[in-house]
């Protein structure tokens, strides 16, 4: 039978036999369609082993026992400073105390410390000191502009060379104008593609977590004209190449599934040819512009939190802090 103090003797081997349990799903409360718990994927309990061992160096450093941890301990945890800065940002400090949680709810701990830490800390203030970035209309314009692809060749001895760049175009345009995370634009699938056109030329698009990220949550969102012309024209071509598979954005021609590096890179070349600073030139920024201009465009944070497939209304809210980056100086003349 787990107890709270049966964790002091190997925090880190205990926990590593809880994430590979049903009992993590459940602390969770994330189910499938089917109603069953989902399981943590390979890769995130590579990332959450590595945070429980950050966490019980700490705690070996403090002389603390898991059983005894308290909310100012965990407080003091996530508040440590370097040189005055912050060790993590508010988001992963965040993560960390739900991760906890989630470990002293299984446990049966009362009261659960890290569910009292953060309870205890501002988040709203946190996130001020972290703020993701966004682009302003004007540097969106200039990231539309730089978009790699052209239209389709008709005839020749190459009718679908240059495809790639085309199916870049596109792909970068649904993660702008829908929100689209990274992982959710590569694993798009075609039958999550609505085939009903509005009257102002948008279409619907329906993300399950099928093919995705395992944070994904099942939500709908409308792609404007602008994608929705793009993302037709290259499903059409797609379909023209009889490119096998499901996957909206296929790698190559045997459809495979595309690497978030490749994305990466493929995007980072749309920041540079824009003229844009680097530093932050990926997904992150496209879909902190997405939820930035539905905020200010009056969409209340508990719709916006259904529009991004958000678990939390106070997660969407978060994006009210982020800022527009202004452009890099030019460099003086020689």
């Amino acid at each position: 039978m787990h107890t709270l103090t049966s964790w002091d003797a190997d925090p880190v081997q205990a926990f590593k036999k809880f994430i590979a349990s049903a009992a993590f799903a459940d602390t969770g409360r994330r189910t499938r369609a089917d109603g069953t718990p989902r399981l943590l994927s390979p890769a995130s309990a590579k990332i959450y082993i590595f945070m429980f061992n950050n966490l019980a160096g700490w705690f070996l450093e403090q002389g603390l026992k898991f059983s005894t941890v308290t909310q100012a301990d965990l407080l003091r945890f996530i508040d440590r400073r370097v040189k005055g800065k912050r060790v993590l940002n508010s988001k992963i400090a965040y993560r960390y105390l739900r991760l906890l949680e989630r470990c002293y709810e299984h446990l049966g701990a009362m009261p659960n410390p890290a569910q009292q830490a953060i309870l205890g800390i501002d988040r709203a203030h946190m996130t001020q000191d972290e703020a993701g970035r966004a682009l302003s209309e004007d540097q969106l314009e200039r990231f539309f502009a730089a978009l790699p692809g052209e239209a389709p060749r008709q005839g020749g001895n190459r009718p679908f060379g240059g495809w790639k760049r085309r199916r870049d175009r596109a792909m970068q345009l649904v993660m702008a104008l829908a929100g689209l995370r990274v992982s959710e634009a590569i694993g798009l699938l075609i039958a999550e593609v609505g085939r009903q056109v509005a009257l102002d030329g948008a279409i619907e698009l329906t993300i399950t977590p099928d093919e995705k990220h395992d944070t994904s949550h099942e939500h709908a969102v409308t792609l404007p004209r602008m994608g929705a012309e793009a993302l037709r024209a290259w499903l059409e071509e797609r379909e023209a190449m009889a490119i096998p598979g499901e996957l909206v954005f296929p790698a190559n021609l045997t459809g495979a599934r595309m690497t978030r590096k490749t994305v990466y890179m493929q995007m980072r070349a749309t920041f540079e040819r824009a003229g844009m600073d680097l530093a932050r030139s990926g997904g992150r920024t496209l879909r902190n512009t997405f939820a930035k201009q539905q905020l200010e465009q009056g969409t209340p944070a508990d719709e916006l939190k259904d529009v991004l497939g958000l678990a939390l209304e106070r997660s969407a809210a978060d994006y009210q802090m982020v800022r527009v980056k202004p452009d890099p100086e030019p460099d003086p003349p020689v």
